[in-house]
């Protein structure tokens, strides 16, 4: 049962939202952006699974959600980062949630990263170090 795990605080993985000209389609006009998990320790992660989504309201005060997608990533190796995933930019103004579970020499850890509506625009750009380029990251 889940109360029998014991779950150690997360360190060392965040995930990042980065520009990416060549996740942009060629009749749309807007940059493409894409989705990685970035792995800061010192050891592999492994057996990865990350599931998003996006949810939130429109200018009505309906619920929005987007459909629900899973990944799975063998192993991402230490100080790397691993593509999860296009993000359209039509979800930006909408919670966007990554669910990141995985293992550390059997040691299962989870954790959600939610991106804030409206946090994800050039203007919220920082260094991205794994990467070498801007983006915006949750931690």
């Amino acid at each position: 049962m889940k109360k029998d795990i014991a779950f150690r605080p997360v360190e060392g993985v965040s995930v990042a939202i980065v520009p990416d000209e060549l996740a942009a389609t060629a009749t749309d006009q807007q940059m493409g952006w894409q989705v990685y998990l970035l792995n800061d320790n010192d050891q592999p992660l492994q057996n990865v699974i990350v599931s998003s989504h996006g949810y939130g309201t429109d200018a009505q005060g309906e619920t929005i959600r987007t459909s629900t997608l899973r990944h799975s990533l063998p192993e991402v190796p230490p100080l790397a980062a691993a593509p999860i995933e296009a993000i359209d930019p039509a979800v930006f103004q909408l919670h966007n949630q990554y669910w990141v579970s995985y293992y550390i020499h059997g040691q299962v850890f989870d954790k959600k990263f939610v991106f804030a509506p409206g946090s994800i625009a050039p203007e919220h750009l920082t260094p991205i170090f794994l990467l070498d380029q801007p983006g915006v990251e949750s931690v």
